[in-house]
């Protein structure tokens, strides 16, 4: 119970920093709840806008999944994000953030609207980024109810562990605002980044050393294609250059680069991203992989018998058992593991407190969607001008807490591993979807007809792929490539079909 004790402890923290935040700044008004009154400084802009897109897919999932496929997940997943994701922000991020300040948007779709003078389109935009949004949510609830099983060795089950995360992060948000979430993640990304090099160090020395531990890999022929990328093919990899497009994409993203109070802020923050990435990624895939050779813990030679047993399961083997297998091989929870084997109880508290600074960085997503909503749908079509601003503010609360509970149930019955959905749903479809907002920066041609065009078929393509597995996987690649090129030939084909803006909005934005 240390460890549980150490974490609880870390929870209430949590809270109070998030909640306290909010006292500190008891003006009230939509632009304070939703975006920090656009003041957010150099420090807390750069952690937590890193530490908003560090969720549990970082420390859990990207460790389940080398600990399944190995070392070439860092290649995969970090080295194009380190640097896609900061030349996105230097380009798109600062041209929303000047946009945003002029014209007063808080939201992606509210911009859409304004730039290809729009209505129910913006409306539809706003329904298709907030359906991708809800599976990264789910991720978070997911997150924290495998850390806190793993940390306190099952005494805290999966769905409890799930409902104290749920509950935590809902009361932040829903008292804190913005600037409540800011502090919270600017705090909590400080602690995840000390947690890779500190379990770095305490578990390779538990375990004798990591040179020792990749040797006995080596020695395998079952494990040592674990160190290699033969398992993955170029044009796999390649895909995975797409998706880190995802990021400016994402709607609490997009949020979060309307909060800087300077534009200067960005060029720190383009600076130390990929740093702060390598110093979260590295050390999860290489404990994942090191995982796989410690054939004496009893809950990794469960994983890894689960593997096999998966493997050798014929074609017809039936959906349920395959799901089982599925889920008894995943390696979400193996760097929890390896904490429980090899550090103290203090140790593993400490550390345990890490992962769930990553694990719980899903509250932008809540706070993004409760924005978008309010913004979006209950202000767009009159809810402000009947009911006042402080109603509005109201409203997001409502939204935040039916929005906490509906992905809390989802996280439940999900069948999937964290990477798996964060793949599948969050990083395709805001990869496709982002043609929409480069198109909408920087070409003065784009049309409402080509935003509605790659809308459509991004919410076509995500329902498609995740009803029939392997669709639009062309010639080994991800079904994200596909998506994101047929978007953007949507998008120029359609435009170029339609009516553009009024020269008058054109050049407002050019």
């Amino acid at each position: 119970m240390i460890p549980a004790a150490i974490v609880f402890c870390y929870l209430a923290v949590v809270l109070y920093i998030g909640i306290f935040a909010f006292r500190r700044r008891a003006a009230s008004g939509a632009e304070e709840y939703f975006l920090a009154g656009r003041s957010l400084g150099p420090a807390v802009f750069l952690l937590s806008l890193f530490g908003t897109n560090m969720t549990a897919f970082t420390i859990l999932g990207s460790a389940g999944h080398a600990f399944a496929n190995g070392i070439v997940t860092f290649a995969l997943m970090a080295s194009s994000s380190a640097f896609i994701i900061p030349l996105t922000l230097l380009f798109a991020g600062t041209r929303m953030w000047s946009l945003g300040k002029r014209y007063g948007f808080m939201t992606p779709a509210q911009m859409f609207r304004d730039r290809w003078e729009c209505a129910h389109i913006g409306t539809a935009i706003f329904a298709v980024q907030a359906a991708l949004l809800v599976p990264y949510i789910i991720i978070g609830v997911m997150g924290g109810g495998t850390a806190l099983r793993g940390i306190t060795g099952g005494f805290v089950p999966y769905w409890l562990g799930g409902a104290i995360v749920a509950v935590v992060v809902m009361s932040y948000v829903f008292f804190g605002g913005m600037r409540g979430t800011a502090w919270v993640n600017a705090f909590q990304t400080v602690l995840f980044l000390s947690f890779g090099a500190v379990a770095l160090i305490v578990i390779g020395r538990g375990m004798g050393g990591f040179p020792a531990a990749m040797e006995s890999l080596l020695s395998s022929p079952s494990t040592a294609p674990l160190l290699t990328r033969e398992r993955i093919s170029p044009w796999y990899f390649f895909s995975y250059t797409f998706i880190p497009l995802s990021t400016i994409a994402f709607p609490h993203i997009a949020i979060f680069c309307l909060t800087a109070r300077r534009m200067v802020q960005f060029k720190r923050t383009v600076i130390f991203y990929p740093l702060c990435i390598l110093a979260i990624w590295l050390p999860c895939v290489f404990l994942g992989v090191a995982a796989n050779s410690l054939r004496d813990v009893p809950r990794i030679e469960q994983k890894l018998e689960a593997r096999a047993a998966l493997a050798a399961l014929p074609p017809l083997a039936s959906p349920d058992e395959r799901a089982a297998l599925r889920r008894q091989a995943s390696g979400d929870d193996v760097v929890l593991v390896m904490l429980e084997r090899f550090a103290s109880f203090w140790l593993a508290g400490l550390l345990g407190a890490g992962i769930m600074a990553a694990v719980m960085a899903s509250d932008s997503q809540i706070l993004a969607l409760s924005t978008m909503f309010t913004e979006d749908v209950f202000a767009f079509y009159g809810g402000t001008a009947r009911f006042g601003e402080n109603v509005q503010v109201q409203t997001g609360r409502i939204f935040v807490v039916v929005l906490t509970l509906i992905a809390y149930l989802i996280a439940l019955r999900a069948p999937q591993g964290i990477f798996d959905i964060a793949v599948q749903f969050a990083f395709s479809g805001y990869a496709a979807l982002s043609p929409l907002l480069f198109a909408a920066l920087f070409w003065q041609r784009s049309t409402k007809w080509g935003a509605l065009a790659v809308t459509l078929w991004v919410a076509f393509a995500v329902i498609y792929t995740w009803r029939v597995p392997g669709a639009l996987a062309w010639y080994g690649l991800l079904p994200v490539v596909p998506m994101t090129l047929i978007s953007c030939v949507l998008m120029a084909v359609v435009s170029l079909m339609t009516p553009p803006p009024s020269t008058q909005t054109i050049r407002r934005y050019f």
